[in-house]
């Protein structure tokens, strides 16, 4: 899996994409002066930067998306784990539920994730 690695102001760029593609890029500088106050040239030069990343591209004046939002965010989640945990889900399980307790149907539906992934 690639890692993707945006910056804040290029994360906050990519959902105005990802919740308005397929978008023309037209319509996305619009859109970026709109919700970002950004300028033309600095809509291009960020969507160039992301077309170069692999995350979206630009074809025919109409921006889509190469990976999705869910893909990012998993790929994210999973590069947080091995960064700070050495990959190890219990570890980073036993982090997050410290000091809570887990409803009834919390600790189920982990039993159940666990069992559907489980390597037979």
């Amino acid at each position: 899996m690639n890692y993707y690695k945006l910056a804040e102001t290029e994360e906050k760029f990519a959902e105005l994409i990802w919740q308005n593609e397929p978008i023309g890029s037209g319509d996305l500088v619009k859109l970026s002066v709109k919700e970002m106050n950004w300028k033309k040239s600095t809509t291009y030069t960020v969507l160039k930067k992301l077309c170069k990343k692999g995350v979206f591209q630009n074809e025919n004046a109409v921006v889509s998306s190469l990976i999705t939002r869910d893909e990012y965010y998993v790929n994210q989640s999973i590069r947080f784990v091995e960064d700070t945990f050495g990959g190890s889900l219990p570890k980073f399980l036993t982090a997050f539920i410290s000091g809570k307790k887990l409803s009834k149907h919390q600790a189920e539906e982990l039993k159940r994730l666990i069992d559907e992934h489980k390597e037979v």
